[in-house]
């Protein structure tokens, strides 16, 4: 039997199916083909888009191109400093199992044929954390590649423009027995179980993350947190289309 969902006061005051405040705002450095700065709540990250004219060597001679992503959390991102990677000896597994998210989600919305023989590097640097910023850099990457290619297709380096849809991410979760959309850090660092969803704009589903923190949860409660997750999707792609026209 399912739970019964009882009233919760959340430490942000939101309703369960509310998101916290989102922005994205467009061309937000100089010299990267397309950037956007992804901000949920106190959640802040920088996603740029590269482009260079060659590709991975299993690639080469296909005439297809290639999008990945590389994903990292500044020093002052959190409440205490964290080293950076590079002083560190390299990449924790967490920053390579997100950069991996992020390239598949994106990955998902590419034509190849359409890109031609072009790497599209999508750099995702968390300037502050509070929770969500996995999802947030699917996100402001997808914002990031698509003025890139906006760009680039008016500098026609493409045969035509080499995307079939928007992608976005959001989080949910069980915070005190209650599905929840959207964690911030006082709700993720206290839930019971934490779910990361991606979509296209169609609702179809690319890719779910989900583990159980404290216990094991029910098939109901999974259930009404891709609900919700659904629910998030939808306002954020709204939020995408309209910082894509205001940027003209």
């Amino acid at each position: 039997m399912p739970r019964k969902e009882t009233p919760v006061s959340r430490p942000s005051g939101r309703a369960i199916d509310e998101l916290r405040p989102v922005r994205f705002e467009l061309g937000f450095t100089k010299h990267a083909d397309g950037s956007a700065l992804a901000q949920f709540g106190g959640t802040r990250v920088l996603c740029t888009a590269s482009i260079e004219a060659a590709v991975p060597r299993f690639l080469r001679g296909s005439g297809r191109g290639w999008v990945t992503a590389e994903y990292g959390m500044l020093p002052g991102a959190t409440h205490t400093r964290g080293r950076r990677e590079a002083v560190a000896g390299g990449q924790t597994g967490r920053s390579k199992e997100i950069q991996r998210l992020i390239g598949r989600s994106l990955r998902a919305c590419v034509d190849f044929e359409a890109l031609g023989e072009h790497t599209v590097t999508i750099d995702c640097d968390v300037l502050q954390a509070d929770g969500g910023t996995r999802a947030a850099s699917v996100c402001g990457g997808w914002l990031a590649l698509a003025l890139a290619c906006q760009r680039s297709g008016r500098r026609r380096r493409f045969s035509r423009y080499p995307l079939h849809g928007q992608v976005a991410a959001v989080s949910a979760g069980l915070y005190r027995g209650l599905p929840v959309l959207d964690l911030d850090y006082a709700e993720d660092s206290e839930a019971e179980a934490d779910v990361n969803v991606v979509m296209n704009e169609a609702g179809g589903i690319i890719e779910v993350q989900g583990t159980a923190e404290s216990h094991a949860f029910l098939r109901q409660e999974f259930d009404r947190m891709l609900d919700l997750a659904g629910v998030g999707i939808r306002q954020i792609l709204a939020a995408q289309e309209q910082a894509l026209e205001q940027t003209g």
